[in-house]
């Protein structure tokens, strides 16, 4: 359904009267399962005991929480009762998550039993510490023992302007940048998914990613909640328990990154198990470049077909997508818009021909409110004529497909040649053995940067350097192929799960050898 004119709130109260009975979530550790009705009554109860511990106005309610049952009702909870949630990413380290804490102004944090020590290394960090409010580690939150009163009383009405989340980048260089989304911005990112994806009240999706990161809750929390569907949410992401949450909680689509498809692939799997997945209509996937190659090998080994899409924090997760009919897949390109508008255009605004390189941009009610006090950094993320600048460099063909070449500030200049990554990732993963890839820059006092490239191989098997070297000078030449490789056992990435191309450059900067840690 359209989102316009809707809140978290509305749209929560609007099912549970309409649907009392339809299940909304399933958490299969507990077995434990919410109709719309039942979870209603929950948020209600999440919502008034905020209201009684009287935060200071426009504070967070701020979490630092596993997936599960209590992260998923503080976060739909506090925005049912007009408040604006951060739920702090545990991945960030207690450096940025101290920096989190002071920057967002946070007074109250609640934590679960495997975050504690996290949080209290945090917290030394700073003069004022938040106060920590332990839940109980068999997942039963502190508003479920407070009690819920007779009548239900809101201590606001939210309003679709009003500021829901707080959540923050995870940059690659500097401090992340705190990202202010409304109830509207956030419900558009789920319509936007709605859209793209076809969903109906009868689908399930399965949640494995982080409810920390905007995917998760744009994608899977608000994708369900706009299109009244079904959702399952397990505490993790867990390889050999995937496919049976597909299976045995009947799930229709899953949302992930491309690690895990990697990670499904080197999975042993029931000779039987593409049987029992008739009922997924599609698998998506976001947050990094797919590999053609691992895209391909997916698809004819599981007989499902994965949607690449594109999405950051700041236009609330989707803003293209391929379409759910897979002839008009392309692969290597995130698709075209759907929702809101995208362009490949100049800072100044200036839109390039088809098949030329610049900046993606986007334009939609899905976008942001701003950076949480940065007016500057607010302001120059955005065009003259008001739209936001991504940062990520790509073309556009003739049928509005989008071709992402790389990061402004992640691009490789050898020589004056500008040289895409994307491009030279795509070539290393056509070799079978390779489980992860990136290629990046490094100094050179010839060419002022020359092309190197990172990989992790896949668990019991071998890389030859000089296969790969081989497959990238056919495919590209010497001038553009990767001079020097460098062999780990992960590759750096992000609390969101990008790989972080830069922290590669930083670390390999001044190696005079190539070095193997295989």
């Amino acid at each position: 359904m359209n989102p316009t004119g809707h809140t978290i709130r509305s749209l929560i109260d609007q099912y549970a009267e309409s649907f009392p009975e339809k299940i909304f979530v399933f958490y299969p550790e507990t077995g434990i399962s919410h109709t719309w009705s039942e979870f209603r009554t929950r948020v209600q109860a999440v919502a008034q005991h905020l209201a009684k511990m009287e935060l200071p106005p426009k504070v967070p309610v701020a979490g630092l929480l596993g997936n599960g049952q209590a992260a998923l009702e503080l976060f739909l909870g506090g925005m049912y009762g007009g408040f604006k949630v951060l739920l702090a990413n545990p991945l960030a380290g207690a450096e940025i998550l101290a920096y989190v804490l002071e920057h967002s102004e946070t007074t109250t944090l609640f934590v679960d039993s495997q975050h504690q020590e996290l949080a209290r290394q945090a917290l030394a960090q700073l003069a004022d510490k938040p106060l920590l409010i332990p839940l109980h580690p068999d997942h039963i939150a502190v508003w479920e023992n407070s009690g819920m009163d007779e009548k239900y009383v809101s201590p606001a009405v939210p309003k679709p302007e009003d500021a829901a989340l707080l959540i923050y980048t995870s940059g690659t260089t500097g401090r992340p940048k705190g990202v202010i989304h409304t109830h509207e911005s956030l419900l558009y990112g789920g319509w936007n998914t709605e859209v793209a994806h076809e969903l109906i009240p009868e689908d399930r999706g399965l949640c494995v990613l982080p409810l920390c990161h905007i995917n998760a809750q744009v994608v899977s929390v608000m994708g369900t909640l706009v299109s009244c569907s079904g959702i399952v949410i397990p505490d993790r992401f867990q390889v050999s328990k995937f496919w049976s949450w597909i299976v045995d909680e009947k799930c229709s689509w899953f949302s992930v990154v491309p690690t895990i498809l990697s990670y499904l692939m080197n999975a042993e799997i029931d000779e039987n198990l593409k049987s029992k997945l008739a009922q997924v209509r599609f698998g998506r996937s976001a947050s990094a470049a797919l590999p053609p190659a691992l895209h391909e090998s997916f698809e004819e080994r599981f007989g499902l077909s994965i949607v690449e899409t594109m999405g950051i924090t700041e236009t609330a997760a989707p803003m293209l997508s391929n379409p759910l009919n897979p002839e008009l897949h392309k692969l290597g390109s995130p698709g075209i818009a759907f929702g809101n508008e995208v362009r490949v255009a100049d800072a100044e605004g200036n839109i390039v021909a088809s098949g030329e390189e610049s900046e993606i941009q986007v334009r939609g009610r899905n976008v942001m409110q701003g950076y949480f006090k940065n007016s500057e950094a607010t302001r120059d993320a955005f065009s003259p004529d008001g739209w936001y600048r991504t940062g990520d460099l790509g073309k556009m063909d003739a049928d509005g497909y989008v071709f992402i070449t790389g990061r402004l500030k992640e691009l490789i200049i050898k020589g004056g040649e500008n040289i895409a990554p994307r491009e030279i990732d795509d070539v290393l993963y056509r070799h079978p053995n390779v489980l992860e890839a990136a290629a990046f820059p490094l100094p050179d006092k010839h060419y002022g940067q020359t092309v190197a490239a990172a990989i992790a191989v896949r668990p019991g098997e071998d890389v030859p350097e000089s296969a790969l070297r081989q497959l990238c000078l056919e495919a590209m030449g010497a001038y553009r192929a990767p001079s020097r490789y460098f062999f780990l056992k992960e590759l750096p990435k992000g609390p969101s799960g990008k790989i972080q191309r830069l922290k590669l450059t930083e670390r390999f900067s001044n190696t005079e050898a190539d070095i193997s840690e295989v």
